[in-house]
């Protein structure tokens, strides 16, 4: 080779940064920590949902925590609905084996929801949108190193993962007071123990959490790796995760290992954690686009193609969403098993004019009249910053089911979202922080096709007042 065309090629040694073996460590821990952070999202996010438990009402495993009272802002928990009685079964099948979660029928109430393993990925729906189609059932849970065989009558559900929980919501009929008991009644005919019980289980544990702080909101910093290292120490490894196992020993987060970083260590932590929620952040309004409607500012939130892995356990060998199935668990939790049957959810972070929700300032959102749903819709304020709902607040949401709510005369209604009351309008006013952003997100339960395939029916974007 000539002298010329030897120097034309470029010296990758020349052009390397000059780090110390200390620099490449650290750079090494920093980019590893980002990483680890999308990639742990859901099962992080599921394992605080626990640890509130366990702190604010001294639950435990294989017992259902519930809210016997309207959810109030002391419900930290990712964008949580304030117009259904939520029940959430935390399940652990490791000492406990298999475990049955009996569903009631569909007589005096209303049950929708999903059982879910440690990641968040939904096993199956329960009550009219799932497998026992209202008639009720006995869901049997699984552990992964089940080999025994299964029951007569049982739905049984294989997990791939010990530890769990399902996500319930028992439906209002209407929102007067009457119907709301009704409904924190029919959803405590859930019936939650061990199959190894037999005929005769105990009666399910419930511990209420009304009024009490349920912070499950996500610590960017090192106490999330405390999270991920327990999902690691206690859960079994997917085939498909098995990359990180070395990645994250460089951490300190290994099976049969104590998580106990050094100083320096939980520096970087700290430091990584805030880039990837900042990088999350980005992701998020990333996933907003396109929207639902041509033009406007609603869209669906879950990050594009991540329905379909999270539906199919992530069956396709060649499609891994880890970015948005970390984008979509940094805002909410719950995935059903099957999209559009019990539910339906239109989010928005931004008004017609395509500016961020300011809290000081009053908007208003006029929704049409013959809304498709089969029992009700709502709308949500929530703190941007967190995605739970805005700290202190008197109210979180507005729903067609509430007493009192002013309807115009052609059917619409209007709702106000804003730090005053605006006159006249109390009873159908969201009030927001001034110091803050936030996002509304828009319910439709029992949902009709019409709203998703044709659009026949369109939601107008939030304005200002």
């Amino acid at each position: 080779m000539s002298r010329q065309s030897s120097a034309a090629q470029p010296s990758a040694t020349a052009q390397a940064p000059s780090l110390s073996s200390a620099d490449v460590a650290r750079r090494t821990i920093h980019r590893r920590a980002v990483e680890a952070v999308i990639w742990v999202m859901p099962a992080v996010t599921r394992d605080l949902m626990y640890q509130a438990m366990a702190r604010a009402v001294k639950g435990d495993w294989n017992q259902i925590v519930y809210w016997s009272s309207r959810l109030n802002w002391k419900n930290q928990t990712l964008t949580p609905n304030p117009d259904v009685i939520y029940l959430m079964p935390f399940l652990n099948t490791a000492k406990a084996g298999p475990v049955v979660l009996e569903i009631p029928p569909a007589d005096e109430g209303s049950i929708t929801g999903s059982i879910m393993d440690c990641w968040q990925t939904p096993l199956e729906d329960v009550g009219p949108a799932g497998v026992d189609k209202g008639r009720g059932g006995k869901y049997l849970i699984l552990p992964p190193d089940h080999s025994g065989t299964v029951p007569d009558g049982y739905i049984a559900l294989s997990s791939q993962t010990y530890q769990g929980y399902a996500l319930l919501r028992s439906i209002l009929k209407s929102g007067s007071e009457a119907d709301f008991v009704k409904a924190v009644d029919y959803g405590k005919r859930i019936a939650f123990y061990p199959l190894s019980a037999g005929a005769n289980p105990s009666a399910t544990a419930y511990v209420d959490a009304a009024d009490v702080l349920f912070d499950a909101t996500i610590p960017y910093d090192v106490r999330f790796f405390e999270s991920h290292a327990r999902m690691v120490d206690s859960q079994p490894w997917l085939e498909r995760d098995r990359a990180m196992i070395d990645p994250l020993r460089t951490l300190g987060i290994e099976k049969g290992r104590v998580f106990n970083p050094d100083a320096t260590t939980r520096e970087i932590m700290n430091g990584a954690a805030q880039e990837a929620r900042q990088w999350l952040d980005l992701q998020y309004e990333a996933s907003l686009v396109p929207p639902f409607y041509e033009g406007g500012h609603w869209a669906l939130p879950t990050a594009p193609g991540l329905m379909d892995g999270v539906q199919s356990s992530f069956a396709d060998p060649n499609h891994y969403p880890l970015d948005g199935r970390g984008t979509t668990y940094a805002m909410a939790f719950f995935c059903p098993k099957h999209s559009g049957l019990g539910s339906y959810y239109l989010m928005a972070t931004k008004d017609n004019q395509g500016r961020p929700f300011d809290g000081a300032i009053t908007y208003r959102l006029r929704v049409p009249p013959n809304v498709p749903v089969r029992q009700y819709w709502s709308a949500t304020v929530y703190d941007r910053a967190t995605h739970g709902l805005v700290r202190d607040m008197t109210r979180a949401s507005r729903s067609s089911q509430r007493p009192g709510l002013q309807v115009n005369g052609d059917g619409s209604v209007d709702i106000y979202f804003g730090p005053t009351t605006p006159a006249r309008k109390e009873s159908n006013w969201v009030p927001t922080s001034p110091d803050g952003e936030f996002e509304v997100l828009f319910r439709f339960y029992g949902p009709e096709t019409s709203l998703f395939e044709k659009k026949t029916w369109r939601l107008p974007d939030i304005e200002k007042a």
